[in-house]
């Protein structure tokens, strides 16, 4: 199932995507739902997730009764949001999961190259999340090394803390696209600045679908595709992680609890704009595509934004 947030003039709620349409499951009801009620509403993506596998079964149902009563929306027609516009948590990422993208990286700033023996586990603020098809913001007074990293996002549906590795995948509520964007110049200063660098409001799309994990069985065969002006620039695979997503759950939740709706990106392959010769950043007008198999492709573009004084000064 592939499960969208979006916005129109009767406001912002889920949906389902089905052959470039949107069902309008807000608009439909059942008599056979979940024990919350016979008119459940879900108010937004959270609140799905963490029904579970009964909101999932409640979906199903809503998406049939849409279709009898044509509730149904051009994609085109409505606003795409990221999955989940607000997480509650910060994005869990994870730094250099890719053998070649840690290559180039400790290239770029001259330091010998030392794989990870465990996931390098960083996060990007709340506020980085942006729509599929939004404007990447670009501030040259903050940052002139915009970098893209296409990645696999994966959004945890039940929780837990202390996960088996072999249990992991079932823990997982479903799948998105990323663009870890990235400020270089932030990154780079002195000190571990990944966070500062990582947490540029907007610096985050995300979508434009969240799949249901059922219909990707195995998240380690997927590619990965990122184009800058139409021109490919990562081209790459899952299967080449360091660490798979089940070991990363695993990891991580045995350092915290995992809760529903928590997202984790996995990491980029090589091919970022900071490992190139000469270097490659992105710019003003640059259109950015980012893909991964079986979930679909963001199409952001770069847009010049005017620092805006703070209220009252």
């Amino acid at each position: 199932m592939q499960l969208m947030t979006f916005s129109d003039a009767s406001g912002t709620r889920i949906g389902v995507l089905e052959d470039r349409q949107i069902l309008d499951v807000s608009k439909s009801s059942i008599q056979e739902p979940p024990a919350s009620g016979p008119t459940t509403r879900y108010a937004d993506m959270l609140a799905l997730i963490e029904a579970g596998e009964a909101g999932i079964r409640h979906i199903e149902a809503l998406c049939s009764r849409a279709r009898e009563t044509g509730a149904v929306l051009p994609a085109s027609a409505v606003e795409v949001l990221a999955p989940i516009p607000r997480p509650r948590k910060n994005i869990f990422c994870v730094g250099r999961n890719y053998a070649e993208h840690a290559a180039e990286s400790f290239r770029a700033s001259g330091e010998e190259m030392i794989l990870p023996e465990s996931p390098n586990i960083f996060t990007k603020a709340v506020t980085t999340v942006n729509g599929p098809y939004a404007d990447i913001p670009f501030d040259p007074t903050v940052s002139r090394q915009i970098d893209w990293e296409v990645e696999l996002a994966v959004v945890i549906g039940k929780g837990g803390r202390h996960i088996r590795e072999e249990e992991a995948l079932s823990h997982v509520f479903g799948y998105t696209v990323l663009n870890d964007i990235t400020a270089r110049d932030i990154q780079n200063q002195p000190g571990i600045q990944w966070f500062q660098g990582k947490s540029i409001d907007g610096s985050c799309p995300m979508g434009p679908c969240l799949v249901t994990a059922d219909e990707i069985p195995d998240p380690q065969a997927l590619r990965l595709h990122l184009e800058v002006n139409g021109i490919s620039k990562q081209d790459s695979t899952t299967g080449l992680m360091l660490f798979s997503v089940a070991t990363i759950i695993a990891r991580l939740s045995g350092i915290l609890t995992l809760e529903p709706g928590d997202i984790i990106a996995t990491g980029t392959p090589s091919g970022v704009g900071n490992g190139r010769v000469p270097k490659e950043f992105l710019a003003p007008g640059d259109r950015v595509e980012s893909t991964v198999e079986g979930i679909g492709t963001m199409r952001n573009t770069v847009v010049l934004v005017e620092r805006r004084a703070a209220p009252g000064t």
